[in-house]
């Protein structure tokens, strides 16, 4: 064996060793449990030592005669039509806001990022202070203003979803800003040059040079938004905890409950498989679309 046939295999073994721990880790983690879910939705199954009963398609016909699951899949949906585009332009107009040379950008740019990589519980814990009914500082402000009955807010079935979707915008829209920021940076500085001699004001550059440019980033950050609201559970969890009532009860609430308050980790599976199809068919419409908008453009 040559010596540059040793240099490769060498290459190629330090190469796998960073891989295969990683390759292990999703083998066992991920790939698993997700096969296992798929037989679990055809069983009934409380966790215990008892044999799994195989119950057919009993737990998805279950599943959509359940009140709780349509009210969850309900939420979820109010939650992610408003969620992604609030996101969204926030997002954006943050990062054409600060992809400028301002004095001290890079201070405003760690402050509007800081809110992804703070702590849950503590953001959780926080906003709840916040909009406290009695005493929270949201609630003195709007007496002060005049508002006799303030929003119970976290503690209304009508006002809960919304203090949600608010504070998911603030937490979330940090990162997608980064996102954007990104890309922002890769747009030709001279295709603003040209637009200011033939007149574009300001708006007109941002209509007809930013936005367009930034299509492949938007449908990125949609797709990423859709997925990251369907799957939310951990900030309602900590705020609500699906409540008051079910008003925030959403889909992986509904699959948590399902299988680690009743045990029923069957149902929870079928609940779960639901979600993924649901999930898949739109980011595949998503996808769909951005192909064919690429194609007209």
């Amino acid at each position: 064996m040559t010596s540059t046939k040793k240099k490769a295999i060498r290459t190629n073994l330090i190469g796998y060793s960073f891989v295969i721990p990683n390759f292990i880790g999703y083998f066992v983690f991920i790939f698993l449990p997700v096969c296992f879910s798929f037989v679990l939705s055809v069983m009934e199954w409380d966790g215990s030592s008892a044999p799994m009963k195989f119950v057919g398609l009993k737990n998805f016909i279950k599943l959509f005669n359940d009140s709780t699951f349509r009210i969850s899949l309900t939420n979820t949906l109010w939650y992610a039509v408003f969620t992604v585009p609030l996101t969204l332009v926030a997002a954006l107009a943050i990062a054409i806001l600060l992809n400028s040379k301002i004095k001290g950008i890079v201070v405003y740019r760690t402050a509007f990022f800081f809110p992804y990589v703070a702590s849950l519980v503590a953001v959780g814990a926080v906003w709840n202070m916040l909009f406290q009914p009695e005493f929270g500082p949201v609630n003195e402000v709007l007496r002060f203003i005049g508002v006799e009955n303030p929003p119970k807010w976290c503690a209304s079935t009508d006002w809960a979803m919304w203090v949600i979707i608010i504070v998911s915008v603030w937490k979330y829209m940090g990162y997608y800003m980064v996102v954007y920021l990104a890309a922002l940076q890769g747009i030709s500085k001279d295709l603003y040059e040209a637009a200011g001699i033939d007149g574009a004001t300001g708006w007109k550059k941002i209509r007809y040079i930013t936005i367009p440019m930034l299509t492949p980033t938007t449908f990125f950050v949609v797709i990423m938004l859709t997925i990251q609201c369907f799957k939310v559970f951990d900030l309602i969890y900590v705020m609500t905890g699906g409540g008051p009532g079910r008003s925030t009860n959403v889909l992986v609430n509904h699959i948590y409950n399902a299988a680690f308050v009743d045990y029923k980790f069957g149902y929870a599976s079928a609940s779960a498989l639901v979600l993924f199809a649901i999930v898949l068919t739109i980011t595949l419409i998503q996808m769909r679309g951005e192909k064919k908008f690429t194609d007209f453009v």
